[in-house]
């Protein structure tokens, strides 16, 4: 099923890279608040949508453990149609590191040197104290 802040078909090279399109919609209910007179997508939700790319690039199952060297080039503003490109740099285990851009127009926005995933527990973890009865 495709996330759905993506339009469009996915581009999945597994294992090795992806590429999803997101538009922008001037209706977005965020831009109420994030900046009214000058609206800018947060650069937070770029982030996710790199690491949502990345952990589809992954195989799924994987979450968001860290991120370095990330550079915000560029505001994403209503209207635009950003491109997210994600490609994985190495996997170790349950750890993988990935790199990603962001790009609007061809004119790179965002730039992560260094996305961190780690692969997500299938079960909870018991709370401490407690039996697996009563965390059910």
């Amino acid at each position: 099923m495709m996330p759905p802040l993506f339009d469009g078909p996915i581009e999945v090279e597994p294992g090795v890279r992806g590429t999803a399109v997101r538009a922008v919609p001037q209706t977005l209910a965020i831009f109420d608040h994030h900046f009214p007179r000058f609206p800018v997508l947060p650069g937070v939700l770029l982030l996710d949508d790199a690491a949502t790319v990345a952990g589809l690039v992954l195989g799924g199952g994987w979450r968001l453990a860290g991120v370095a060297g990330v550079r915000y080039r560029h505001y994403v503003r209503p209207g635009d149609r950003a491109v997210i490109t994600a490609e994985v740099v190495s996997v170790d285990g349950d750890d993988a590191v990935c790199r990603a851009q962001v790009r609007v127009e061809g004119r790179a926005v965002t730039t992560i040197r260094n996305l961190r995933l780690t692969r997500a527990a299938t079960t909870l973890p018991a709370l401490a104290g407690s039996t697996a009865e009563e965390n059910r």
